[in-house]
């Protein structure tokens, strides 16, 4: 392993050379600070009732929790991003197994589980063909699998339930650790988690504010037009003003290129948190679980991110490559 490639993986000493993690951590720290102050002043000024200030509270104390856990292994290293976004990964699965009753059958199981740790090897690695590979392998390894009872009643759903299963928490999930094997991971990591969540933010205050008619009344009943219109130009404009600094000096430093991360964020974000609405729906369940007291489960937490991962994968990559002047295969040497 070469001292560059080391220091990427496991050192920490330049997590603030960028000025966007920089700014992000500040900002966030200074916004966790100050929400407490922000609620007591809108309950004082009678804004919100005392229900409201409780869930408040209750969000605000498991973000203080959330947002270490998030920004830690970011800064501490690649590996320890791969290895938070692997855990974070097979933690959904289970969530996901669990609420589906897909967790009854082991042997699917065990090859979502085994098909999530190869994906994060491959991450680890560097070895953007086995990563690429791991989709059919698995996909095909699952359809094998379920033959093993000799029970074609419900084959085609325990096959499908795992299928998707790897491809949201093991595909889509793992392409943000797969950004860890770029020079300027940080940055891209911490532009892709905060307009995220800040398109939620951005979609649930403009809903309250101004929206009336419903985007989507039978999947998630709260979500209205006015909110998912108001958070595409907001998070698209808050992803053009941040790419500028993260991608200087590439082709995505442009305008075109930063509104299109900045709609594809936005869309698919909102799109992942009406897939996750339409799987509990399905199931007759309101939280996947009761992980975070607020949130519900990670997944009801961390479901816009899954669509998202992909699409900024890609998109950065088939314009200026990820890891492409970083060397490949760190521990396998091939």
């Amino acid at each position: 392993m070469s001292p560059e490639a080391r220091e990427r993986l496991f050192g920490a000493g330049h997590a603030f050379d960028h000025p966007v993690v920089l700014v992000a951590t500040l900002a966030v720290a200074a916004l966790l600070l100050l929400t407490p102050v922000v609620v007591w002043l809108l309950v004082r000024f009678g804004r919100i009732d005392a229900k409201l200030r409780t869930e408040l509270m209750l969000r605000y104390w498991s973000w203080t929790v959330l947002t270490p856990l998030i920004a830690a292994p970011i800064l501490l290293g690649a590996a320890w991003t791969i290895l938070g976004i692997g855990v974070l990964s097979l933690l959904c699965y289970r969530e996901y197994a669990r609420a589906t009753g897909l967790f009854r059958e082991k042997a699917i199981s065990l090859v979502v589980v085994l098909g999530i740790l190869a994906v994060s090897f491959a991450e680890l690695d560097h070895w953007y063909r086995l990563f690429v590979a791991l989709v059919p392998f698995t996909v095909g390894a699952i359809a094998i699998v379920a033959l093993l009872r000799d029970q074609p009643q419900g084959y085609i759903q325990r096959v499908a339930l795992g299928v998707l299963g790897f491809v949201l928490f093991g595909s889509c999930l793992g392409h943000l650790g797969y950004l860890a094997n770029d020079r300027n991971y940080r940055p891209v990591l911490i532009l892709i988690f905060l307009s995220v969540e800040l398109n939620d933010v951005f979609a649930f205050t403009v809903g309250k504010t101004l929206g009336e008619r419903k985007l989507a009344p039978n999947t998630s009943p709260k979500k209205t037009i006015a909110g998912a219109v108001g958070a595409l130009v907001l998070t698209t404009l808050m992803v053009t003003g941040i790419g500028i600094s993260v991608f200087q000096g590439t082709v995505l430093a442009s305008p075109f290129h930063l509104l299109t991360l900045g709609i594809l964020v936005s869309v698919l974000g909102q799109c992942g948190d009406l897939m996750l609405s339409s799987i509990k729906r399905d199931l007759g369940i309101k939280d996947m679980a009761a992980t975070i007291p607020g949130h519900g489960g990670l997944l009801d937490r961390f479901d816009s991110v899954i669509l998202v991962a992909p699409a900024v994968f890609h998109y950065v990559n088939y314009f200026v490559g990820v890891g492409a002047d970083q060397a490949p295969h760190v521990l396998t040497g091939g």
